[in-house]
């Protein structure tokens, strides 16, 4: 599924600097602002429940995935923003799964996460609205087994690499990477290799001229109201 604004509007966490962030207000907002995909972060919980949040733990300090679901307060589940694809049309989900390759203690293994996360999106109906990413390249090769129609991502913050490269290994057509690691020369490669370039986190009328100028894609933004009405003007 793609935006209907070039480039794609992803709203970061939903809509932050209105809301709070991977919140069902915060998400409802960024499509409402016509934002043409949502971005969210999964965690897992003991019972493999899958719950909307950037980090691991709670505020209290509490692991996600060592509570049962029902101990776990102030997060919206998965299905619960998935099932807004029944209230709103015209919009896609940008799912990113997160793994602690380093930290295996802080969720399940990647194929049992990619797992979860494909029977909520299928269960839904949702596998052409949705772009699954991450940064742990083992759940983008587990996803792809599971069903090689899902969109895929690769998300990269190391060092400035060929973006056809990184696509390669984590065998997407897709890479999305911080905005400081992009330039035209950069896109135009990944174009020409038929990979496909995200930005984030690009806020601010400069940032996003330059991410423009550049030729991505898609522009993952904490502003997505900003960002769409700049684009119209």
């Amino acid at each position: 599924m793609r935006g209907k604004i070039k480039p794609e509007v992803h709203g970061h966490r939903g809509s932050p600097l209105r809301f709070p962030e991977n919140s069902l207000p915060g998400f409802i907002d960024a499509i409402e602002a016509g934002a043409g995909f949502i971005e969210l972060d999964v965690q897992a919980s003991r019972d493999f429940e899958l719950f909307v949040s950037h980090d691991p733990h709670l505020p209290t300090g509490q692991l996600i995935h060592s509570l049962a679901a029902g101990a776990v307060p102030g997060c919206p589940t998965l299905a619960d923003v998935l099932d807004l694809s029944a209230r709103f049309s015209g919009f896609g989900f940008n799912i990113e799964i997160k793994s602690y390759p380093d930290r295996p203690e802080y969720g399940p293994p990647p194929d049992q996460m990619a797992r979860l996360v494909l029977d909520c999106i299928r269960e839904r109906r949702l596998e052409q609205r949705v772009l699954v990413q991450s940064f742990d390249f083992r759940v983008l090769h587990a996803m792809q087994a599971l069903d090689p129609s899902i969109e895929l991502s690769a998300l990269w913050e190391g060092r400035r690499r060929d973006f056809a490269g990184i696509a390669a290994e984590a065998r997407t057509r897709c890479v999305s990477l911080h905005y400081s690691l992009i330039d035209s020369a950069a896109v135009r490669a990944a174009h020409d290799a038929g990979v496909r370039v995200l930005a984030w986190t690009v806020n601010g009328r400069d940032a996003w001229l330059r991410m423009m100028a550049a030729g991505v894609d898609g522009i993952i933004t904490d502003d997505p109201a900003g960002l769409i009405q700049f684009l119209k003007t």
